[in-house]
């Protein structure tokens, strides 16, 4: 083959980066992004780990409120309301307004809203899931509910259980707030929504509809409460199987943080990648 023009060469070379763009794969395409306008971050591993706040998580939420821009702090965790969040936030130093907590609890309950309003449903779970449901005119019944749904308690009930498989069975709709198979505690794992789903799936042969990450519904429902545009938002996250994944389908700027589950090296062996990966919610600090 012979020599190429250098006016070709030049076009074919890759464009050089931006002095503001890291050299790596997840900031390569930074520069194509709006400006983040609007903030979407975990909880646990992001802003709080095992009962703690994370070093630098108490000045990153102040630096928001004072920015004006708006955000929200995103839970999977459907057991408190925005309420009890706030509070068990609060003593930790972390100043979240109740209206910018959005829970998998909320997130299913506005489905259920759009979906069949005025429904009734079969609940396994907690505070934070039934006062969601209530609020948006749902009844609490176990006399042919429209849905079973699922969510997470500190004491899952062996008879509980055994009535959602029979409702199921009988033709209510599976609903489950949230994917997770375990749930962080300062003693260890703990049995999560998910697994518990999956025990009732294998039971009835039903598979649920999960509301919560990484369902983007779960984001775009979030957008929507904040009144924000996927093209200048940014999602923070610790996970890359629930936060990253759902932020990038539902179109956001992914930020990896390692304070939580996923790795530096974990995150390389997944086939898709957050924008960037930083180590901390301090790195993002003058950003705000």
């Amino acid at each position: 083959m012979g020599h190429l023009p250098g006016a070709v060469l030049r076009a074919l070379a890759p464009p050089a980066l931006s002095p503001t763009t890291s050299d790596t794969p997840w900031g390569r395409h930074m520069h194509d992004r709006k400006p983040v306008q609007s903030w979407l971050t975990d909880m646990d591993g992001v802003l709080v780990h095992e009962g703690q706040p994370v070093p630098g998580a108490p000045e990153f939420v102040k630096r928001l409120r004072a920015s004006g821009k708006p955000f929200l702090v995103l839970t999977n965790n459907s057991i408190y309301t925005p309420r009890d969040l706030q509070a068990r936030l609060a003593r930790m130093g972390l100043d979240v307004p109740e209206e910018a907590i959005w829970s998998s609890a909320l997130a299913t309950a506005q489905f259920l809203a759009d979906q069949r309003p005025g429904g009734t449903a079969y609940v396994i779970g907690e505070a934070g899931l039934t006062t969601a449901l209530h609020a948006v005119g749902y009844v609490l019944s176990d006399f042919a509910p429209d849905y079973v749904v699922l969510g997470e308690t500190r004491t899952y009930s062996f008879e509980a259980i055994t009535k959602a498989i029979r409702l199921i069975n009988d033709g209510a709709r599976f609903i489950c707030t949230n994917p997770d198979a375990t749930g962080p505690s300062v003693e260890g794992a703990l049995p999560a929504a998910g697994s518990v789903a999956a025990m009732i799936s294998k039971a009835t042969g039903v598979e649920p509809y999960f509301v919560g990450k990484p369902n983007p519904m779960m984001m775009r429902s979030a957008l929507n409460t904040i009144d924000a545009h996927s093209e200048s938002t940014a999602m923070i996250g610790d996970r890359m199987d629930t936060d990253i994944l759902c932020g990038l389908e539902a179109g956001l700027e992914t930020i990896l943080v390692l304070t939580g589950i996923s790795s530096r090296a974990e995150a390389e062996r997944y086939p898709y990648r957050p924008s960037r990966i930083v180590d901390s919610v301090a790195d993002l600090i003058d950003e705000v």
